[in-house]
């Protein structure tokens, strides 16, 4: 009898979308082979989840919440293939079931989730259960954590897009709203300057010494002129120096000073549809 191991499981599982401890007794039972083992799992009911693993999930349901203590939040994405599928009550009902879970249980990580025990199986395994129900492919496929003094979720767009924004104190939900919907509108890069990557700053830099280069200007001139257009990307793609959408006439930043000179924005994150 061969001998089976988690790594064979895990390989079965990520071929066919099935259970592991379907993918366990599949192999077993098909004594090692794949090609038995994914026939057997087809004659089990596990068909739909086999052929549908390779279809892309572009629809969904992205989900932001804040934990009661308002400290923290969770952004679930759950994936399907069609918006019939996304707009249907009980697909939101399950996708709102993880993230109860989720916020109940502190996880913090997209594979904590997965292993985490929802109504007696895990979330991995209730995933691939509505592979087989609805006769789509289901992904769980998005998934960020936030903790902070105070957090603010927002979700944009009937369930398309999700943001949580990490502030250093606790706001109003005005606030929160204002700058979550910010994020969601602007798409910055970073909260500042200092936030974004050095391989971006190098890539920005870069593109406009070639840029300056192109439209004929001295060599000496180069640099000071990039200088400039890699602070007009800062402001453009950086939350904090990006004009506020609700008075174009200050930054967020400034903003954030009119509200309270000591508040801070330490993070945010922001998930969408595709």
């Amino acid at each position: 009898m061969a001998t089976i191991t988690a790594a064979d499981v895990n390989k079965l599982r990520q071929q066919t979308g099935a259970g592991m401890m379907d993918c366990r007794k599949a192999l077993v039972e098909s004594d090692g082979d794949f090609e038995k083992a994914v026939d057997y799992l087809r004659k089990k009911g596990q068909k739909v989840a086999a052929l549908r693993s390779d279809r892309e999930t572009k629809e969904g349901v992205i989900i932001a919440q804040t934990a009661a203590d308002g400290k923290s939040g969770v952004i679930v994405g759950l994936g399907c293939e069609t918006d019939f599928v996304a707009k249907n009550e009980d697909f939101v009902k399950f996708a709102q079931s993880i993230v109860d879970l989720a916020l109940a249980n502190g996880i913090k990580t997209i594979d904590a989730l997965n292993a985490a025990s929802l109504d007696g199986a895990t979330v991995a395994d209730k995933v691939n259960d509505q592979v087989a129900k609805i006769g789509e492919k289901i992904t769980l496929n998005k998934f960020e954590f936030v903790e902070a003094g105070g957090v603010t979720a927002y979700i944009h767009g009937n369930y398309r897009m999700g943001v949580l924004v990490a502030f250093s104190k606790p706001v109003s939900a005005e606030v929160g709203k204002d700058i979550a919907m910010q994020i969601a509108a602007m798409n910055p890069i970073a909260v500042d300057a200092d936030s974004v990557p050095a391989d971006v700053i190098a890539r920005e830099k870069e593109i406009a010494v070639e840029q300056v280069k192109a439209e004929g200007k001295p060599a000496e001139m180069a640099e000071k002129i990039a200088a400039g257009k890699v602070n007009k990307f800062f402001k453009e793609s950086t939350l904090l120096q990006q004009a506020f959408v609700k008075d174009s006439n200050k930054s967020v930043a400034d903003y954030l000073k009119s509200v309270d000179a000591d508040l801070k924005v330490s993070g945010f994150k922001r998930i969408a549809l595709g």
